[in-house]
């Protein structure tokens, strides 16, 4: 069998979830490559909007690490609906996200700034 035929093993790291008060869980993989990390320390960084840089960092990070999000009992594991859901998310729901991303952050990439 050629080489493009021949199926590879994927390395994956394993999600972990958090749940809010309301039973909502969110899924974070525990990867995050060394691309994706630098892209998320220059925007962090900032330009001119502090507070403008924390959000794009903020929302930056759950894009690459979302795996899921069940709310009200229902899962959203598509990328882009993800995303969009992040963005109509409520101030409780955000701070929950970003709760989450904290712990997350801590626990699998020490070096990261926590947003």
């Amino acid at each position: 069998m050629g080489r493009r035929h021949r199926q590879r093993e994927k390395l994956s790291a394993p999600a972990s979830e958090y749940r809010d008060r309301d039973g909502n869980v969110l899924a974070l993989r525990g990867s995050l490559p060394p691309a994706a990390r630098r892209e998320y320390a220059d925007v962090l960084a900032g330009g001119r909007e502090r507070e403008d840089a924390w959000q794009r960092a903020t929302e930056l990070l759950f894009e690459r690490l979302a795996v899921s999000w069940t709310i009200a009992g229902l899962e959203i594991t598509r990328q882009k609906e993800l995303v969009g859901r992040y963005r109509m998310a409520s101030a409780d729901e955000r701070r929950f996200v970003r709760e989450a991303l904290r712990e997350h952050a801590r626990e699998n990439f020490p070096e990261l700034e926590a947003p």
